[in-house]
């Protein structure tokens, strides 16, 4: 069964990139413009194994939207990964006090070493270096 992966982005462009990058490595992809409408399909039921989420955008941002899925124990199981522009510490430092399992910085990184990226810290979550 493939992986469920749902991406957070208000970034159209990049969403539509991301889509098709995990779609041919064979993920099922669910994508959402806002925080509110990825927090919406997770509310609703949608269990990703995944969850890749921007850090800035309109209303909720990134942070807060894992926080309120920590609160929820919404998707306790899944892998979640910051995957941003903002790659200062104070940004890093917010994530890692949510407990995110991965922290990808767009600029540094093209949309092929996303992928590897996402199945490295996936590969290290499921297998925990002892």
């Amino acid at each position: 069964m493939p992986k469920k992966i749902l991406i957070v982005d208000d970034d159209k462009f990049l969403l539509d990139m991301y889509t098709l990058k995990f779609s041919k490595a064979g993920y099922d992809v669910k994508t959402s413009d806002s925080t509110e409408g990825g927090l919406a399909l997770l509310r609703g039921g949608y269990v990703p194994d995944i969850m890749l989420s921007d850090i800035v955008m309109p209303g909720l941002d990134g942070l807060e939207l894992v926080a309120a899925i920590r609160k929820e124990s919404l998707i306790p199981g899944a892998v979640i990964i910051m995957l941003t522009n903002q790659g200062g510490s104070d940004d890093v430092a917010r994530a890692k006090k949510l407990s995110v399992d991965g922290y990808i910085v767009k600029a540094t990184t093209i949309p092929s070493e996303v992928l590897t990226e996402v199945e490295k810290i996936c590969a290290s979550k499921a297998h925990p270096a002892s």
